[in-house]
């Protein structure tokens, strides 16, 4: 019977409706899980990418040492790498004024002052060109990307500046070469391929990145680009560099080095450096001084020791005196600076920002210059164990305020045990599962499929633990020609006799509605409602 011959009810009619707006609101739903997660990633990325701006430094570093050597041999080289590090600051720079301009548009705001001590910070931020602290007030903005990335073009001025900046680097190798390869398919911005599992639809390099994607996504990738990009520049620059030729001079890459155990200490430890020539004649010694007094050498290098009495920065250097092969003397000025801190920690959740109830809940903690294996905590709110470097926290009861839960962290230094402080979190519930059947949340059906299936099930979708859910009852509604509606009932998660005899019996356009369904997880806690569901069989 064809659905021309069966018109809906109103009844119908509203269902239908309702599906279609909890439709429309699930697919503008963006998890808060997945938000954490793009922005825990996005924080690892930018310290990646401080990393290699540091590597990147110390190779320009030794660029310019090599021409105080010899300027007439190391010229060529040194003005190329000049050259790669002006364009290369110009395009971070134009990713960061991107991203500045998408969090200001999305509501987001200027850090005005740091609060003093350890703060746990709610919401994400970025750092501009100008050096500023921008906070991204809304993570979950789909619009503004969008709009300034795909309606305004910006995407494709960035797709443009990346094409730019490719073809630039690749001037300076050998066409072919492993590493020109490499470079052209890691900045690669050429349209996706059409997907025969998508519906053939065409997409491009600014809509598979940008469009519809969630803020803290779009500043995730854009990050990511820049690692790329300097990535690409460190090959580059160390490619120039090795082309200089190193052997016509003795000290091609002679320098002061500064090696610190830390530059960041307690108060009233000790900070300790070592100071070095990074090229070593062995046939004779430095002499190497911090202001006015000369530093004892050990295996050529000198050791420098400061006592961390009081909190803050402090500059020192020096210089170091070096006999060349012509017998003049070559002083070689360095500088540097550390950090005493009063003791802090550092406690975070692997995965998301809350623990949940009845589960192990993973947490890092760090102290600066303390070992892990040093480290000891306690919770007020459950149990913990741990298991190598991380520890699992177990919470006893929820606490949806944060009031009643925290960890605290000492550290054992110097023999003795010292509190490093301590952070509250959150104690949520798992978040309920999804009723399915086939995989499906609801939608269209069809007939054949639906007697295909065993029973329903709870699938717990975007969560990063591994937690299992089973359905322990639910009702299944028919409703056919002329309002027909026929309830039956199975008490674990599969179909029954008569439910299944009631699918034979199902023809084109007829609902079934599955309500009254409760799941278990394994995490120990009492059965829960899950929401229902609905099927039109087509």
């Amino acid at each position: 019977m064809s659905s021309k011959n069966c018109p809906e009810s109103t009844r119908q009619k509203m269902i239908n409706m309702m599906y279609l707006v909890l439709t429309a609101m699930l697919a503008l739903n963006v998890s808060v899980e997945v938000l954490e997660s793009f922005r825990i990633i996005d924080s690892s990325l930018t310290q990646t990418l401080n990393n290699i701006k540091r590597k990147n430094e110390q190779i320009y570093g030794a660029f310019d040492a090599a021409y105080l050597a010899n300027p007439a041999k190391v010229k060529e080289w040194k003005d190329k790498a000049d050259q790669v590090n002006k364009k290369t600051s110009e395009l971070i720079t134009n990713i960061k004024d991107l991203k500045e301009q998408l969090v200001i548009a999305s509501g987001g705001s200027f850090l005005k002052e740091a609060e003093p001590g350890f703060v746990l910070s709610t919401e994400p931020t970025i750092v501009n060109s100008k050096g500023d602290t921008i906070i991204i007030k809304r993570e979950d903005d789909l619009n503004t990307p969008s709009e300034i990335m795909i309606q305004k073009k910006k995407a494709t001025d960035l797709k443009n500046s990346i094409n730019e900046y490719r073809e630039f680097l690749a001037s300076f190798l050998e066409k072919g070469s492993p590493l020109s390869e490499n470079i052209i398919k890691q900045m690669d911005t050429s349209d996706p391929r059409i997907s025969l599992k998508e519906g053939g639809e065409k997409k491009t390099w600014e809509s598979l990145n940008f469009e519809s994607k969630p803020l803290i996504a779009v500043i995730t990738l854009l990050s990511k680009m820049q690692i790329d990009i300097q990535n690409a520049e460190t090959n580059v620059i160390s490619s120039l560099f090795s082309q200089i030729d190193a052997a016509s001079f003795k000290f091609n890459r002679l320098g002061a080095r500064i090696l610190a155990k830390s530059t960041y200490v307690l108060e009233g430890d000790q900070f300790e450096a070592e100071i070095f020539l990074a090229a070593e004649d062995t046939t004779q010694q430095p002499e190497i001084f911090v202001g006015n007094t000369k530093l004892s050498l050990r295996d050529g290098k000198g050791i420098y020791k400061a006592t961390a009495s009081q909190v803050g920065t402090f500059k020192w250097g020096g210089l170091i005196k070096y006999k060349n092969p012509e017998g003049n003397i070559n002083s070689y000025p360095f500088e540097g600076e550390y950090q005493v801190g009063r003791p802090s920690v550092t406690i975070s959740l692997t995965k998301m920002n809350v623990m949940y109830l009845g589960i192990a809940n993973p947490i890092k903690v760090s102290v600066p210059g303390v070992a892990s294996e040093n480290l000891e905590i306690t919770v007020n709110n459950g149990r913990y164990e741990k298991n190598g470097d991380d520890f699992f926290v177990y919470p006893a009861k929820l606490d949806i305020t944060g009031k009643n839960t925290s960890i605290s962290v000492v550290a054992k230094m110097n023999g003795e045990k010292r509190p490093m402080g301590s952070m509250p979190f959150r104690v949520k519930e798992v978040p309920p599962p999804l009723a399915t059947i086939g995989g499906k949340n609801g939608g269209n059906l069809k007939k054949e499929e639906l007697m295909a299936e065993d029973g329903v099930f709870a699938e717990l979708k975007d969560f990063d633990f591994d937690l299992k859910f089973k359905v322990t009852q639910f009702d299944v509604t028919y409703s056919g020609a002329g309002g027909y509606v026929k309830t039956y009932s199975s008490k674990d998660n599969k179909f029954t006799s008569e439910q299944k005899d009631q699918f034979g019996k199902l023809t084109m356009g007829s609902l079934i509605f599955i309500d009254n369904i409760m799941a278990k997880g394994d995490d120990g806690q009492p059965a829960r409602p899950l929401s229902p569901i609905s099927f039109k069989i087509r």
